[in-house]
């Protein structure tokens, strides 16, 4: 089957053309014997769409061998701890669409964004209104919510996973020191509430000591993600969500490294005098705190 020349550069002769677009149509016909349908369809549109790419820029050899080091490097630098390739997806938008693509928008569910690379198996458990701050330094805030179905009905025993940095823009797991924190999942109550003390998020750079970041100042692109706290929502015979919430008023809103932003996951983190009392009765010692709502609506399964 012969693939429409998608290329337009009009420099390239007729001949070129043809003998590049021969190239593309043998490789795409190597899948015709794969016995797995969805593969030979990823395998035949990755092939179209790179060689697209090749022959609409007009690939040099040394552009392509500088991709290949690029990549190489990502690998290398990639371990248990940092994974440099999910970082890449994420800059390139590439995360964002995947989660577009698989999380379409349901009633008033809440909407999905990017997993990103902090997030850590079995964080410790804490109760309704516990802490997850485990000593990191940052403004105290409370956090508090519910989780519905899009039916309007409580969902009780969601396990909800939270992640975040620290004030110093860095998450548990960029540390030598083995410690926890800044993560912890909780369970909601029989009507669907939660409630749990956590930091004021603050904006911070993505890692940038490495192939990605070099790759962001090349391109004059900043490594600055806007404010926001990580939640990952899990209950029976509902669509898992990922998400975060944003700071209402951050500057990186507009230009979030990852794309991560949705304005519905923008909320409004009020400033609280050291003064005021705080939700559960916990002595602050004279410090500021913030406080937000945010209320969870779960899509059904497979939808």
């Amino acid at each position: 089957m012969h693939n429409q020349d998608t290329t337009t550069n009009s420099a390239v002769s007729q001949g070129q053309q043809a003998v590049e677009q021969t190239l593309t149509d043998t490789v795409l016909a190597s899948f015709d014997n794969c016995e797995n349908p969805r593969l030979k369809e990823i395998m035949r549109s990755l092939v179209t769409h790179l060689h697209a790419f090749v022959r609409d820029v007009r690939l040099t050899e040394e552009e392509w061998n500088t991709a290949i080091e690029f990549l190489t490097d990502v690998g290398h630098i990639t371990d248990d701890k940092r994974q440099e390739f999910i970082l890449l997806s994420d800059v390139l938008g590439v995360s964002m669409q995947t989660i577009n693509v698989n999380n379409a928008t349901y009633k008033d569910a809440t909407e999905a964004t990017v997993f990103g690379p902090f997030f850590v198996e079995d964080a410790p458990e804490i109760p309704i209104g516990g802490d997850i701050a485990g000593g990191a330094p940052g403004q105290p805030c409370w956090v508090e919510g519910t989780v519905k179905d899009t039916n309007g009905n409580p969902v009780p025993n969601a396990r909800i996973e939270v992640w975040e940095a620290d004030d110093d823009g860095f998450y548990d797991v960029q540390y030598t020191d083995g410690r926890v924190s800044g993560r912890a999942h909780l369970y909601s109550d029989e009507n669907g509430n939660y409630s749990f003390w956590g930091l004021t998020p603050t904006p911070y750079p993505i890692p940038y000591d490495g192939p990605v970041g070099k790759m962001l100042d090349a391109t004059g692109r900043s490594p600055m993600r806007a404010s926001h706290l990580h939640f990952m929502v899990t209950a029976e015979n509902l669509r898992t969500l990922v998400t975060h919430i944003f700071v209402d008023g951050d500057e990186l809103l507009q230009s979030d490294t990852v794309f991560g932003v949705k304005d519905s996951l923008i909320k409004n983190f009020e400033e609280q005098p050291a003064s005021a009392p705080t939700p559960d009765g916990r002595d602050l010692e004279d410090q500021t705190w913030s406080r937000v709502e945010f209320d969870i609506v779960l899509a059904p399964e497979n939808v």
